[in-house]
């Protein structure tokens, strides 16, 4: 998805890399341009998958009409790419989708973003028209009978025109530091069986519309809807909510930063009692201060210090494995399986532009606060460990609360792993020192340099080192996560 008008990267961006030249210490994370992470064979290249699961199937959505399927998250097969007049999903997209795709000034020449969901009987693919360096944009739906189509346009639901043109606001022009970029939606219900729709980008932040379920529109008279985060040109998009029946909470997964491989993108969570919000972080920051507090949100480091950092630039050094700006994800409960997920796009260390798909298992803390495996899923299932199999070497990320963008240098700023043992007397030695210890079956609890860290020890398999290891994954009352994978 484009950062205008998400970010209106054209205007901004030099003034975000002076930021970030200026904030710069000794001990940033170093830049490497030597490391080349391979790809992974079973994976495929769709920009801001969006999931739905049906009929056995999962299937993901993204921008540029490219949509992927698989029967078990972990081999996939692409369904559809390029935009072109064989496209299944929407064929002949320039016609059929004509009038979204005029809105833009310039006109927009692919779509972003695609929301896929059931309602009564149809499908529905909200999805988002935009071009990089036009102010204007609009959320659609095209309708099909058929998962995989093909979709039929049925008309742009909300548009955005920054210069005062066109405002969804009565008696109010356009105003992009409070009203949101119309893009990146997300379509969900809420327990409550009440439709809603989420979307945004940089501008005026994270904003929410009560939908009608007959229909699969906006109730009338809303405006834009309700902010729920950022605002003031924070820089945070791809918003999905997904709730936990268990903590009763829903939860926020946003995207700060932006998509290039120097980007920076990184996934950050909060967490409120009603889909509406208010959402706040582990450090009880309430999302929508960036506008009660006036933060100048052109400087990226203003947001650092909000929204649980759940996972950014990094590379497992022994293992070869990382990853470059994963972001704009979305998020998969299945009860059949009794797992969650997050479903995200990544670029990779030496690998340039070229993105591809990963999933990764989410596991509630103890403190009620997701926290995400350190490696791809490969099909594995928590289990109950026995200390003598916690003990060992491990690769150790510390991923911060840095927004990692480094504009122009193409190898990303990235958190390598440093190394740690865990011993059998609960002690941490190495790189950092600490405790750890395990409670009940496989809860872990990580004390280092003073902080703790709740979250769960999982066995997963190692890609690079083509081996099933013991790993942790925590999160602090800081909002900053730590990963461990161990070296057998």
């Amino acid at each position: 998805m484009p950062p205008t008008p998400k970010s209106q990267l054209s205007i901004i961006v030099s003034i975000i890399a002076l930021a970030l030249s200026a904030c710069a210490t000794d001990d940033d994370p170093i830049s490497r341009e030597d490391i080349v992470v391979p790809l992974d064979p079973n994976s495929v290249s769709v920009h801001d998958p969006m999931v739905i699961k049906d009929g056995g199937w999962y299937y993901i959505f993204g921008s540029h009409l490219a949509a992927a399927k698989s029967q078990d998250l972990i081999h996939w097969k692409s369904i559809a790419g390029d935009w072109n007049p064989e496209n299944p999903i929407i064929p002949n997209p320039d016609e059929e989708l004509k009038e979204a795709m005029l809105w833009p000034e310039p006109d927009a020449e692919s779509t972003w973003a695609k929301s896929p969901i059931l309602l009564n009987g149809v499908y529905h693919l909200y999805f988002s028209a935009a071009h990089w360096h036009s102010p204007r944009s609009n959320i659609s739906l095209a309708t099909s009978d058929r998962v995989e189509g093909p979709y039929s346009y049925q008309g742009m639901l909300i548009r955005k025109y920054e210069n005062g043109e066109h405002s969804e606001e009565i008696d109010a022009p356009f105003d992009d530091s409070i009203h949101p970029g119309v893009i990146d939606p997300h379509v969900f219900f809420d327990v409550d069986d009440q439709l809603w729709m989420v979307y945004g980008s940089y501008s005026g932040g994270m904003h929410i519309l009560r939908m009608d379920p007959e229909t699969g529109r906006p109730f009338e008279g809303q405006g834009y809807g309700k902010r729920i985060a950022g605002g003031n040109h924070a820089p945070m998009e791809g918003p999905y909510i997904l709730y936990n029946p268990d903590t009763r909470f829903y939860y926020l997964l946003v995207s700060f930063g932006t998509l290039g491989p120097d980007g920076g993108y990184n996934i950050r969570v909060a967490r409120s009692e009603n889909p509406d919000g208010p959402y706040v972080d582990p450090m009880g920051n309430s999302m929508t201060e960036f506008i009660d507090k006036d933060i100048n949100g052109r400087n990226w480091r203003n947001s650092e210090p909000y929204g649980a950092k759940l996972i950014g630039n990094f590379l497992f050094t022994e293992s070869n494995l990382g990853y470059l700006a994963p972001g704009h994800n979305s998020a998969l409960y299945d009860e059949e399986l009794d797992k969650t997920f997050a479903i995200f796009h990544t670029r990779f260390p030496g690998q340039g532009g070229i993105h591809q798909v990963r999933v990764h298992q989410l596991f509630m803390n103890s403190e009620g606060w997701y926290v995400m495996a350190p490696h791809n899923y490969n099909g594995e299932r928590i289990g109950s460990y026995e200390d003598s199999e916690l003990i060992g070497r491990y690769q150790y990320v510390n991923h911060g609360r840095e927004i990692q963008a480094t504009f122009g240098t193409p190898g990303g700023n990235i958190i390598l792993s440093s190394d740690i043992e865990l011993l059998a007397d609960g002690r941490i030695r190495g790189d950092v020192e600490g405790s750890w210890e395990r409670v009940n079956e496989h809860q872990a609890v990580i004390q280092i340099d003073g902080a703790t860290y709740h979250g769960v020890f999982l066995k997963q398999w190692d890609r690079g080192l083509e081996k099933e290891v013991m790993t942790f994954s925590a999160l602090s009352d800081e909002g900053i996560a730590v990963w461990g994978s161990q070296v057998p």
